[in-house]
């Protein structure tokens, strides 16, 4: 998620981070990333953006592929303010509300413009149900070396995939 946040801001963009809580409640992983987003100058605050904000580009982090029921709180607002944005939304890994897995779909949920998803497409993406919340569906290489794949329990043949790009479109 920081990458993203990196990059458009390292490309010029202004940008800003919304998170659904405090620092102090944010696990490890999400805690560290953010004190990286933070160092870097780019604003965060907790909570959904004011209704009448505008913005280029929405970029959904909201929930991961970890997602066991409908979103709730500060959550499920931010998910009903990107939805009622003019801004394209480009989800990261899943979009907020859709189970990964099983292509589930909770209420609320992200619509999104794109979704990239990382090394390896999510199951649940691909499902023609909720083919309006994904989107155009795009792999980005996150340096995963191919011999991982191999390995239990994936046992798959992946060839190089990013070869060519470090972002490739699958649907």
């Amino acid at each position: 998620m920081r990458i993203c946040f990196l990059r458009l801001k390292n490309w010029g963009a202004e940008v800003q981070v919304f998170v659904t809580k405090p620092e102090a409640q944010l696990a490890e992983v999400p805690r560290h990333q953010l004190g990286i987003v933070e160092a870097m100058n780019i604003p965060v605050r907790v909570g959904a953006p004011p209704a009448a904000a505008v913005f280029d580009l929405v970029v959904d982090g909201i929930i991961g592929y970890n997602l066991k029921d409908a979103p709730r709180g500060t959550a499920a607002d931010m998910i009903r303010w990107s939805t009622a944005q003019p801004a394209p939304v480009l989800a990261l890994d899943t979009p907020s509300g859709v189970d990964a897995t099983t292509g589930s779909t909770f209420d609320p949920v992200v619509h999104a413009t794109a979704t990239m998803t990382l090394a390896l497409p999510k199951e649940g993406l691909r499902a023609h149900s909720v083919r309006a919340q994904v989107g155009e569906l795009y792999l980005a290489d996150i340096s995963v070396p191919p011999e991982l794949y191999r390995r239990p329990p994936l046992h798959l043949q992946v060839p190089a995939l990013f070869s060519q790009s470090d972002i490739v479109r699958v649907i």
